[in-house]
């Protein structure tokens, strides 16, 4: 059995078309069945319906074999994965973003996100004194109420910045989907996993010729 995990939302919706082109596709829907393993049209391929977050872990412990996740999630997660390819979806930005005209604090940079990992990599790079404070959700409100200077989030239109009197600044990197692969799967199932690589890579690059 092939076990692939995926996340519900932007990104199940934009892989979906290019497992079809692989010819797996789900015999239930997933955004609407209450299974979390989902059958495919393949007998021995299912999906797994996971939190965006917990699917490198799913993936690096070997209870799915390959899986997609946001690059935003793979630079906090870290870990041993293979990243074999970018599929080109779910664009955004991981940016900082503070009060619009607010001056830089003097002394210690409070950042308020909760890529605890990406933001104090991010500051230790440049030098600076920063105490990062883990939310979950809700991070514009920080900045509004004292909580914090900044904070660093995945930013697409950047209306909900703007409706809350926030801006980006500073990007630290560009977001899209990628597929990662369990590295003991990789040498169990060679072939297989890297037929499916080479039929996505091909349907991504008629979507996305260069």
């Amino acid at each position: 059995m092939l076990t692939i995990a995926l996340s519900k939302g932007r990104i199940l919706d934009d892989t979906l078309p290019l497992l079809a082109e692989a010819g797996i596709v789900p015999t239930e829907n997933p955004e609407k069945s209450r299974k979390l393993i989902i059958p495919t049209t393949q007998e021995d391929v299912q999906l797994l319906i996971v939190r965006a977050t917990d699917v490198p872990t799913y993936v690096e412990h070997g209870a799915a074999d390959i899986g997609v996740a946001g690059k935003d999630v793979l630079l906090e997660y870290g870990g041993q994965l293979y990243e074999p390819l970018d599929l080109q979806i779910a664009k955004c930005k991981l940016m900082t973003a503070g009060k619009v005209g607010a001056p830089e604090p003097k002394g210690r940079l409070r950042v308020a996100t909760k890529f605890v990992n990406v933001a104090k990599r991010y500051y230790a790079e440049q030098g600076r004194q920063v105490e990062v404070i883990k939310l979950y959700g809700s991070m514009e409100l920080a900045p509004l109420v004292g909580l914090a200077d900044k904070i660093i989030d995945v930013v697409d239109t950047g209306n909900t910045l703007r409706a809350n009197g926030l801006e980006a600044q500073e990007l630290i990197a560009t977001i899209s989907s990628r597929l990662i692969v369990n590295k003991a799967s990789m040498k169990m199932q060679h072939s297989r996993i890297q037929a499916l690589i080479d039929t996505l890579r091909s349907a991504v690059e008629s979507r996305h010729p260069s």
